[in-house]
């Protein structure tokens, strides 16, 4: 059943309003004030208060779980494992980090259960730093999930790369007031979990490996699938639904728009400037990225230059400039994807659900 409030529901219309777009229009209305106090006419405002309603955005609502994740569009969300590492990314320009007990690249070598970041972590990053704090819990683990909304972290990760408690199920987001991030790797899985009421899709990679490639890939078969989409009819489209296990107006909305309906950041395997500004060149709304910075030997510089070449990935004199700031013999070594197993793969992890 789709709920009252939900974003592909008849009752909520939504619109494509870019940040620069937001940003050039309280320009134009300081530089209209200006003019007419020059002409001496001086506006008043008012009302002196707003309507109760209009006060304070309410917590939990479908608008503020799916406005929140638009003002990370354009920047990047850095992994990071204590509040060192979150300090080096609020310097860097990071607009919200996310807090695991080890980054990608040392769950990978670890092995073993990896669950969510101490909790005592997660509270001191959240008093040392002033942008948003995010955290991982496993697939399927509602209690992780609950303790983080209690603790008040500003976004929750179900993800992947921590090992699974459900292999078929994940969790039921619209419970929660806290907006989810999921990773998806097809458009089907990617509208299943904004169906199930995420506020932001993640466009898988392999986590903690340094190669990109994967996380190309599955950009391009969203990017493509959306694009076949649009030129469906509508009883092609209600196929699709059936096949995809979603709602039709939700496929719909999806052909409608060209995009998806949430906030899709790229990641897994970025680990340079360039790799940022390719991820946003495919059509990303902007890049998560941990071990790629911090498993380096220039984690400060680096994770300055792939702030820079996201924000200004489609200037290639800006990434240029981006990737001066680093050295490849700093990089991470990175792993080789073809040597992995297929049980090593993280990608694969509550795929099918």
């Amino acid at each position: 059943m789709i709920p009252k409030y939900s974003p592909f529901s008849d009752s909520v219309r939504l619109y494509e309003v870019g940040f620069n777009e937001i940003v050039d229009f309280f320009y134009r209305l300081a530089e209209a004030g200006d003019k007419l106090r020059e002409e001496g006419v001086w506006l008043a405002y008012g009302p002196e208060k707003l309507p109760e309603a209009l006060e304070k955005p309410v917590n939990g609502t479908v608008a503020v779980k799916l406005g929140f994740p638009i003002y990370q569009k354009g920047g990047v969300v850095m992994d990071v494992t204590n509040v060192e590492q979150a300090g080096i990314a609020e310097d860097a320009g990071a607009v919200a980090v996310m807090v695991l007990d080890k980054l990608p690249y040392d769950v990978r070598k670890a092995g073993g259960v990896a669950r969510m970041a101490d909790v005592k972590v997660i509270e001191q990053v959240m008093s040392s730093i002033t942008i948003p704090v995010m955290a991982k819990v496993r697939i399927g683990h509602y209690y992780e999930a609950m303790i983080l909304e209690s603790i008040g972290v500003d976004m929750i990760d179900e993800s992947e790369v921590l090992t699974p408690v459900d292999e078929k199920h994940h969790i039921n987001k619209w419970l929660f007031k806290v907006p989810f991030v999921n990773g998806a790797r097809s458009l089907a899985e990617a509208l299943r979990r904004i169906a199930e009421g995420a506020s932001m899709i993640r466009t898988k990679g392999e986590a903690g490996t340094g190669n990109v490639a994967e996380a190309v890939r599955h950009m391009k078969l969203i990017m493509g699938d959306i694009w076949r989409l649009r030129g469906l009819s509508a009883e092609e489209r209600l196929r699709v639904a059936r096949e995809y296990g979603v709602p039709h107006q939700l496929v719909d909305l999806t052909a409608r728009l060209g995009r998806l309906p949430v906030v899709n950041f790229a990641a897994g395997g970025i680990a340079t400037p360039a790799d940022a500004a390719l991820m946003m060149w495919l059509g990303a709304d902007g890049v998560f990225v941990g071990s790629g910075i911090f498993k380096s030997s220039d984690p400060s510089e680096r994770a300055a230059a792939i702030v820079l070449a996201t924000s200004m990935w489609d200037d290639p004199e800006a990434v240029a400039e981006a990737q001066r700031m680093v050295s490849e013999a700093k990089s991470m070594m990175g792993i080789d994807i073809r040597k992995l197993s297929p049980e090593e793969l993280l990608q694969v992890r509550g795929a099918e659900a």
